[in-house]
């Protein structure tokens, strides 16, 4: 299948384009390359240290034979270039993940909330937009995120994205209707995530494209059997306070003798995925296309759930690092309660790679292969849900 993979030079665009790439698809990244330079405005690099794009996909020739094409392009910016680029590859499947995927980074500021809505939203109209334009029948298979069901604890499993309701009409007869999981988004990412669905649901209603949505947990590990295979093709490791994910961020601070820094009272209950299980996912994903018709096909993208102090445990016991309990950034609950189905990427043959000791070794040695580069300044998170609660948390810190 020839797949465009859009935000594939990304944490999770990377490997995904190398999987799909691996197993015979012909493949072109398409990305502004963005992520890179909000390195510098953060100040931060990845843990290990990634190539430029022109070696990465030098590096996976060579390895392999196989050649990746790439085109550098702002999907949420230039709308004709897209339509342009759609028509002249003629791809089957469409992987969207240019999207500015961090909560903490989207709560920074104003101006952050106003980006990451721009970016986001205009990237996935403007995908949308192009693909019925060019009138050809293309699979989109999306990137999404578990956060857009909220994190209240409910007495049911996680559905796969619909919920059916019972109402009763005006005469008292009692009818069903299937309809979008009612979504809590917790910051502006997940917000733009849950608008994305709307989108999603009328093209896919109005123009008859094929959407696959996956809703993702939070991603664990940064190598794959791909990744692997070359030094130059190592996948980025973020571990601060803005794109480290919770466990990676947690391997991160036990490597540099950091406190494990667990956010409120750590019984936030999450699901999890690592990096290898997700991008088989996404191929798996891409190759069922063919069953997508009608409504957005919506699939849970995740393999376990853990409460973040009970990771943070595991890790303890594994390297004897600290934990330290701070004050929360997020507007959240202390503690919920999560299950979440995923039928359908295990009904496609996913066989969930779960956290383990082995695999916790294996994280933690890549920390100190390239102990290094840790900048200990950027661990911390410092993006604040509620501006004014972070100010009076300030005054009375300082007397």
């Amino acid at each position: 299948m020839r797949v465009m993979v859009l935000g594939g030079d990304g944490f999770c665009g990377w490997p995904s384009a190398l999987h799909l790439s691996a197993h015979g698809h012909e493949v072109t990244i398409v990305d502004s390359l963005v992520r890179r330079r909000i390195d510098e405005e953060l100040g931060v690099r990845s843990l290990t240290p990634i190539a430029s794009t022109t070696e990465r996909l030098r590096a996976w020739r060579e390895v392999t034979g196989e050649g990746i094409g790439f085109v550098e392009l702002d999907v949420a910016r230039d709308y004709e270039r897209l339509v342009g680029l759609l028509a002249d590859l003629r791809p089957d499947a469409v992987v969207h993940f240019a999207e500015q995927r961090s909560a903490p980074f989207s709560m920074k500021s104003p101006r952050h909330k106003r980006y990451t809505v721009d970016n986001n939203i205009n990237a996935t109209h403007n995908l949308l937009a192009a693909m019925t334009e060019v009138g050809r029948d293309t699979h989109l298979v999306h990137l999404g995120t578990m956060g857009v069901y909220g994190y209240d604890s409910i007495p049911l499993d996680l559905p796969e994205g619909y919920l059916t309701v019972n109402y009763p009409d005006r005469h008292g007869d009692v009818h069903s209707a299937e309809v979008l999981y009612p979504t809590r988004p917790g910051s502006v990412y997940h917000l733009t995530k849950s608008l994305d669905q709307l989108l999603f649901q009328f093209y896919a209603q109005n123009d008859g494209v094929r959407v696959t949505d996956l809703h993702q947990g939070i991603v664990w590990g940064t190598q794959t059997e791909e990744t692997a295979r070359d030094p130059r093709l190592v996948n980025r490791f973020d571990y601060d306070g803005d794109y480290g994910t919770v466990l990676n961020r947690f391997v991160v601070e036990a490597a540099v003798g950091h406190p494990l820094t667990v956010h409120g009272t750590g019984g936030q209950t999450r699901a999890f995925i690592s990096i290898r299980d997700s991008v088989r996912c996404v191929r798996l994903a891409v190759e069922s296309g063919g069953r997508v018709s009608g409504r957005v096909r919506v699939m849970n993208q995740m393999t376990e759930v853990h409460r973040v102090i009970d990771l943070a445990r595991m890790i303890q016991a594994e390297t004897g690092a600290g934990i330290d309990l701070v004050d929360n950034p997020r507007a959240e609950a202390d503690q919920n309660e999560l299950q979440v189905r995923n039928d359908q990427l295990l009904g496609l043959g996913l066989e969930p790679t779960l956290l383990s000791t082995a695999l916790l070794k294996d994280a933690v040695e890549v920390a100190h292969k390239h102990i290094d580069r840790v900048d200990p300044a950027r661990i911390p998170c410092t993006s604040y849900w509620n501006r004014r609660r972070r100010s009076v948390s300030a005054v009375a810190a300082h007397g």
